[in-house]
This record gives structure tokens, sequence and C-alpha cells, in this order.
């Protein structure tokens, strides 16, 4: 057992979960099901009664069901990764992202703190005393939500399940998903971050 515990703690290999996707999404449109975390939240205001003062929500919220499994499903799954499953080895960056943190004053991700996934310096609770904080914490999650909801879904809905139907509504969306990362990451997010660090 605990072999199998310390082999699946291990970093996989990329091929592993774009196997395991395709499988998920050939199931999703066999059975004719959507996939995607935000238009489970159509489901969640459904449920809570937002149908009676808004039409959008207003439709047989079991239909929607298998989403709520799935987001059930990932919560469950992400808390036995941390709890029980966690590598507690730093990860792997590419030396070219490691030169661009230090160009920007930043330290490696801390595995300690938010998972080492993102700079401390930056996403920590002193942040929002700032402007830029407010700017690149509080904004930017204004405008994923925003934008999510004018997309009529999140890169997962379209990037994975949209393009898998061949929609062009979704290839648009994902373009424009790319679009926008690469502009905010070369023109606004670097001096924000510089603005942020530098007082």
């Amino acid at each position: 057992m605990v072999q199998l515990i310390q082999a699946v703690s291990q970093p996989w290999h990329w091929a592993v979960s774009g196997f395991l996707i395709a499988v998920v999404m050939f199931l999703m449109l066999y059975s004719g099901r959507r996939f995607g975390i935000s238009s489970s939240f159509e489901t969640f205001c459904a449920i809570g009664g937002a149908g009676k003062h808004i039409s959008l929500f207003n439709f047989n919220w079991r239909i929607g069901q298998s989403q709520l499994v799935f987001i059930l499903g990932s919560i469950i799954g992400g808390f036995i990764a941390v709890t029980w499953l966690h590598n507690p080895e730093p990860m792997a960056l590419s030396e070219s992202t490691r030169l661009y943190l230090t160009s920007l004053s930043l330290g490696q991700p801390d595995p300690n703190q938010g998972g080492g996934l993102v700079p401390v310096e930056i996403f920590n609770w002193q942040s929002l005393a700032s402007w830029q904080g407010i700017v690149l914490l509080v904004g930017g999650g204004i405008l994923i939500g925003f934008g999510t909801r004018y997309a009529k879904g999140c890169t997962s809905g379209h990037a994975i399940s949209g393009l898998s139907n061949l929609q062009l509504p979704s290839l648009i969306a994902v373009v424009g998903f790319f679009m926008g990362g690469l502009i905010m990451t070369n023109f606004l997010l670097t001096p924000l971050i510089q603005s942020m660090l530098i007082p």
C-alpha cells in the first residue's frame, strides 16, 4: 500500500492525463452530457431557486447532476491529493521560468504556501492593502468571472468540450483566451508586479 501511495505521489507523464481527459470526453459525448466547471454555476443557481426571478436559471437542474458529481469528485480528489499524496519536493521549474522570476525580484514558489504554484510575494493578504494588489487579485477575479459568463463557458468547457464537438464559437473563445493571456503576461503583468515589489 505504501509503495502504491509513493508511486501515485510522483509526477505523472502528461500523456496519462491527456489520455484520461480523452476517455472522459468520449464518455461525455457518448452520453450527450456537457463538460465544464462554469456551466455548473447555473445549476447551483437553479437549485437555489434563482429561476423564480431570472429566466436563465429556470430549468430542471437535475440535467446537470453529472457536473455536480464532477465538481464534488474534484473537491474530494484535491483533498486526498493534498492530505495523503502530497509530494514534498519543490516544483520542477524550467530554467527560463527561474530566470524570469529572478528578473522580477521574485523568489521561487514555496510548496508550503500556495501549493508551490504562485509567488507568495504577490499572492498574500498584504497585497490586498495596495492598489496594485486590488487590481491584480480582485479585478482579475472579476474579469475572469465576467469573461466566463460572456463567453458562455470557461477554458475547460470551450477548449476541451467545445473543441471536441467541433464548435466554432469554442474555437473563437479559445483563441480569445490565449490572446488575452499573452497580452496580460507580456504587457500588463510584468509592470504591475514590479510596481508592487518596488516601494
